[in-house]
């Protein structure tokens, strides 16, 4: 009986892990995909006047993103992106982050997503190259590390510098006004590519980029690796465990199992 009772768990603890084993991709794309894309639901449920489920998905999300408003994307407005000082001129004014990750927006200004620009580069993009790799992929090789290291370099580089120029306050900081890539360009483009966060600007455009090329170094490197994973499961699936189990029992009968 407990021969039995035993094969019968391992039976149905197999079926699980060869079922999700299997089926790997499409549970990612469903259960990543309502992770990254759920966000963008926030704005529509403040819109529809679902003022609950709109707040309740701005508050979780805001312990995996900083919300800041002023880079963020908004719906149902006059604009898709705000800069510091129109968001200040109706919340607060004020560079205090905690303060400013408050405001998710108004009936005129449209309200923002739940992620920041570059969460919905990096996130979304995952997913996306994700479901652009699964096609093709018995014909693209593993990326190396060194390639990896290079596509999430960006990333590291970009976020590092807003977290360095931010302590010097939200507005105040060297990657605010990027004076430094003023003068390395001569002042060759507009003053609202330099400055701010608007879209188009630099600060929006290597958010966008890196949290993209850090989303393909991910996929690029790791969804390889489960292919790899999923046709050795397959292999081992030849074996039937449940009679070596036995076996082994058989050989030692005095085992509780």
């Amino acid at each position: 009986m407990s021969t039995l009772s035993t094969n019968t768990r391992f039976h149905r603890s197999r079926s699980i892990f060869q079922w999700l084993g299997d089926h790997w991709f499409g549970t990612f794309l469903v259960i990543y995909g309502l992770w990254v894309f759920v966000p963008f639901l926030a704005p529509v449920f403040m819109n529809l006047g679902w003022i609950g489920a709109g707040k309740a998905t701005y508050f979780f999300y805001s312990f995996f993103c900083h919300q800041l408003p002023e880079r963020s994307f908004f719906f149902f407005g006059d604009k898709t992106m705000y800069s510091l000082a129109e968001i200040q001129a109706v919340w607060q004014d004020t560079a205090n982050p905690m303060i400013l990750r408050q405001f998710i927006g108004n009936e005129t200004m449209g309200w923002k997503i739940a992620w920041s620009d570059r969460m919905i580069s990096f996130y979304t993009s995952v997913w996306f190259f994700a479901a652009l790799w699964y096609p093709f992929r018995r014909r693209i090789k593993t990326l190396s590390w060194l390639g990896f290291v290079l596509l999430l370099l960006p990333l590291i580089i970009d976020g590092s510098t807003h977290m360095l120029s931010d302590l010097a306050g939200i507005g105040q900081g060297f990657r605010d006004d990027n004076q430094w890539l003023a003068v390395m360009t001569n002042h060759a483009l507009s003053a609202d590519f330099y400055a701010g966060d608007a879209l188009g600007s630099f600060n929006s455009l290597m958010r966008f980029l890196s949290g993209l090329l850090a989303g393909l170094g991910i996929v690029w490197l790791a969804f390889p690796y489960m292919v790899q994973t999923q046709a050795l499961n397959q292999e081992l699936e030849k074996y039937d465990y449940g009679k070596i189990i036995e076996q082994i029992k058989n050989k030692n009968p005095h085992s509780s199992g």
